[in-house]
């Protein structure tokens, strides 16, 4: 009777490069469908703006109000995740306490909500009539639909991708220089400044790019909570919704500059990576 052969001897008794041809078409075939899928559209999109005025539309006085509105908001909100995102991030990767896991789950939500739950959430709480807006209006403060808004909004939604990473990056260093510092006579301020931040600096570097492009493109949540105002709460990917309507040519302008700023960013932080590496 004849004795079969294992699988993994059979694998090994095969030449290489035909294993290789035999296993890959399997995986070729789909992924070549999912790069279709992903790079048929922008593929469209750069050769339709090509053929339109490219310069004229994004020259245009709503396409530039559009580009300072969405570099200030999203400054700002990469500014308000770097100053309180950094601190917390810290906590949660050096820190034990009670409720750490739900306080994680509780950061890390919004990365998975719809956007335009995270709008209404945020309008629901700082509105006219939400939770703590009677008592901001008090005081003369009125979020909603102003450029404080956006940034609110961009925050976020942007804000739990660098405090993940960041965390990450903490986590991975040696509890052993962080123990020589401190017996060197290092303070908490010093230990994180002099030790913690150069050594997790890619990581926060990396999280900080991926943060600001999120808040750059955010759309769902910045409509909803600090609506479509020209020049002041109107950003980029607004005015690319906006310009479906009123005017097709400065939205494939916006479109596509959004395109490129985001394949620069994502370009740098794969750098980053490769570096670390």
């Amino acid at each position: 009777m004849a004795r079969a052969i294992p699988l993994t001897s059979l694998r090994r008794s095969l030449p290489k490069p035909v294993a290789r041809r035999r296993t890959g078409w399997i995986f070729i075939i789909p992924s070549l469908v999912m790069i279709v899928l992903f790079a048929l559209p922008l593929l469209a999109l750069i050769l339709r703006a090509a053929g339109s005025d490219f310069l004229i539309s994004i020259a245009a006085p709503s396409a530039l109000q559009a580009l300072r509105v969405s570099l200030v908001t999203s400054t700002l909100s990469l500014c308000v995740t770097l100053l309180c995102g950094t601190p917390l991030a810290y906590l949660l990767a050096r820190s034990q306490f009670p409720l750490k896991p739900w306080l994680e789950t509780l950061i890390d939500l919004p990365i998975v909500l719809p956007p335009s739950v995270a709008g209404i959430a945020l309008l629901m709480a700082f509105g006219r009539n939400g939770m703590v807006g009677p008592s901001l209006s008090l005081l003369g403060i009125h979020l909603p639909f102003t450029t404080a808004a956006v940034v609110m909004a961009q925050t976020f939604v942007s804000g739990p991708l660098y405090i993940r990473a960041a965390r990450i990056g903490f986590t991975d260093v040696d509890v052993q220089l962080e123990e020589a510092a401190t017996v060197e006579g290092a303070n908490a301020w010093q230990l994180f400044r002099e030790v913690m931040i150069p050594l997790a600096g890619t990581a926060l570097l990396n999280g900080a790019i991926l943060c600001w492009a999120r808040a750059l493109g955010e759309f769902g949540a910045t409509i909803l909570f600090a609506g479509n105002l020209e020049g002041v709460t109107q950003t980029m990917p607004l005015a690319v919704y906006i310009g479906l309507e009123r005017d097709l040519a400065i939205a494939l302008a916006l479109s596509v500059m959004l395109v490129a700023v985001s394949i620069l960013l994502l370009t740098s932080a794969r750098r980053l990576e490769r570096r670390e590496d």
